[in-house]
Formats: structure tokens, sequence, C-alpha cells
């Protein structure tokens, strides 16, 4: 009964506690919101289950996300980090290779975990690894895709290699993460609670299934079918590697209506923020609504999605911040036209 009753103190983060938190900071995406929730949350009660004694027989729940560019991923794993106060860590799949190449060790992936909390066990123990690019480490990738047989270091080799942190219980990571290559500086972790989350765009998905649609929700509001475990073995997953992210997070692409929200409603919206630099100008910026929303049609036009919108929003916002201090007392407001025309410059 103390067993459940210590596991019980944790039900005051729900996942819808958790949801409502992340939707404070991330618009849209309310399933990816949810599946997260609930993977956090199972996350947190395996961790106090085998703190008090648990047998280990609940496995974790590592996550992959699947989404275009500029559609969250890499902000919601920052944002659910934050919300859990456990120590974050950004990882690209891309700059890992095989044991033994040029590049970096995966473990290195747990050592900037151990660099987030100042050196700190204990705290990285507990914490989340985030690894982006994942879909550039298939067997699809590089030469292979020729039909080549080349040593393949940067794809099914990564993979291998990613398989025993995933799914470990202790490994030796280095205590320098710009010297990984010192193998003197190493200190043991227990990675058998570190929450992993893997993702990717998958953007060429298409054609490895013989051109047939996949994935995402496009604009024009048309579902494409899910991703499955097999599309993901055919664009160049080990099965062993799908086993050990048995979470799966699509997230949709982001409309007008999402990016003019992204700039505006949340707690960390980018023109509030810019409306406050001015204030301490004494200026009282404003946009209209279509002005708003022409910086969303720029930022799909690059299709780069909400990572487009401060690039535009700062040369839009340009000539105004240059003589911001001489402009004090205004009221400045950026109509569609100035957005227009500032961006096609």
């Amino acid at each position: 009964m103390r067993e459940k009753r210590e596991i019980y103190r944790f039900l005051h983060v729900t996942p819808r506690r958790i949801f409502e938190q992340l939707d404070q900071y991330v618009v849209g995406q309310r399933h990816a919101k949810e599946v997260l929730a609930i993977a956090a949350y199972n996350h947190l009660k395996r961790i106090e289950y085998l703190k008090f004694g648990g047998e280990v027989s609940i496995r974790k729940s590592n996550i992959l996300m699947i989404g275009p560019s500029g559609s969250g991923k890499t902000y919601l794993a920052r944002t659910l980090a934050k919300i859990l106060d456990v120590p974050f860590a950004y990882n690209d799949a891309t700059a890992f290779t095989e044991a033994g190449y040029y590049g970096e060790d995966v473990e290195v992936a747990i050592g900037r975990l151990l660099y987030a909390t100042n050196q700190n066990v204990d705290a990285a123990e507990n914490g989340i690894v985030f690894i982006d690019e994942i879909d550039k480490i298939s067997r699809r990738a590089g030469g292979l895709r020729t039909g080549s047989g080349g040593r393949d270091i940067g794809g099914e080799g990564v993979q291998q290699a990613l398989l025993k942190i995933l799914e470990g219980e202790k490994i030796f990571v280095p205590l320098n993460v710009t010297a990984h290559w010192n193998k003197y500086d190493y200190v043991e972790i227990d990675i058998s609670n570190i929450l992993f989350i893997c993702a990717g765009s998958f953007s060429d998905m298409d054609d490895a299934n013989d051109g047939k649609t996949v994935g995402f929700v496009e604009q024009n509001g048309a579902n494409s079918r899910e991703i499955t475990s097999e599309d993901l073995v055919k664009y160049g997953f080990l099965p062993e590697l799908l086993g050990r992210l048995p979470v799966r997070v699509e997230l949709d692409e982001l409309s007008a209506a999402d990016l003019v929200n992204i700039l505006t409603n949340p707690r960390e919206a980018m023109v509030p923020e810019y409306q406050r630099l001015c204030a301490l100008d004494q200026i009282q910026l404003e946009f209209t609504s279509e002005a708003l929303y022409e910086v969303a049609y720029a930022a799909l036009r690059q299709k780069l999605g909400a990572r487009a919108l401060r690039a535009i929003l700062e040369k839009v916002l340009h000539p105004i911040l240059f003589l911001g201090p001489e402009r004090a007392g205004e009221r400045i407001v950026v109509e569609a036209d100035d957005v227009r025309r500032i961006v096609q410059q």
C-alpha cells in the first residue's frame, strides 16, 4: 500500500494538466499535445514506480515526432521539459557517426544532457534527450540509394548505435562534450529513466512508398493516411529502432491562421515581444490583422512554417527599430502594404 500511496502523489500532474500547460505555449497540434501529455505522464509514473521498488515491467515511452519543418517539433519538446522541470539536451542526428569514425559518438547526446545540468548526474538521469533530423540517418541516405556497397557510417550504423542508448541502463558518457574524443574524462550514468524524443520531417516519405501520399494534414484540409511502422521500415529504419520508439506523434502543417495565432497569442508570442521593445522607446506599435496575415503568407511561401516568422518580422520592423529612439511618443501601425513591400525587397 505504501508503494501505491507514494505513486499517487504524482496524480496532481495529470495528462490534462500537462496538455493545458503545453496549450499555453504551442498553437494548434491538439492531437500531438495530447499524445505527448500522456507519454510524459506515463514516463513520470514509471520513474516513481521503479523508485519505490516496483518491478521493471513498464517500458519507456520514447517518442518519435514526425512533421513538416517549422511545425513545432523542437519547441514542443523544449516546452515539455520546461513543464516537467527536467533538463533538456538538443542533438542533431546528422552529427552522429558509427563508432570509430570521425564525428560524434551517440554517447555525446547524454553528455550534452549532463552539461545542461552543470555535471549533476542525478538530475541528468531524469532528463529529456531530443534527437532532431532522425530521418537523415535512414538506410536510404547518401550513396546507398544508388545501390553502392559503401560503408554506411551515417545511416544504419548510427541506428545500431542509438539502440544501446534508447533502452540502455548504464553507459559511460564524456564529461566534456567539446572534447568527447578524450577517452579518460568519462562518467557512468544510468540512462534507464531518460526520455528520448526523436524527430524528423520525413519530407521524402512519399518517394519511399512508391509515390503514395502518407503523413501530415495538408493546408487544403485533405487528410493523408497515417504513417505506419511498415512505411518507416521502407523508408530505411531498423525495426529494432522503431520498437524502441513506441509513441508516434504526427504534427499537422500549420495554416496561415495558426501562424497568426503564434505571432499574437501564446505566452512567448513574438508581436507582444516587439511591442514591449518599442514601448521602451515610448513607441506604440500595432499591426493590422491584414498585416499579420501577410507575415504568415510570407512564411508559408518560404515553406519554413513558424521558423520563418521571426526573420520576417525583423525585416519588416527594421526601419522602425533603427529609428526607434528618435520616434518617441509616436503610434506606429504596420499595414499589409508595408509588409508586402518590405518582404518583396
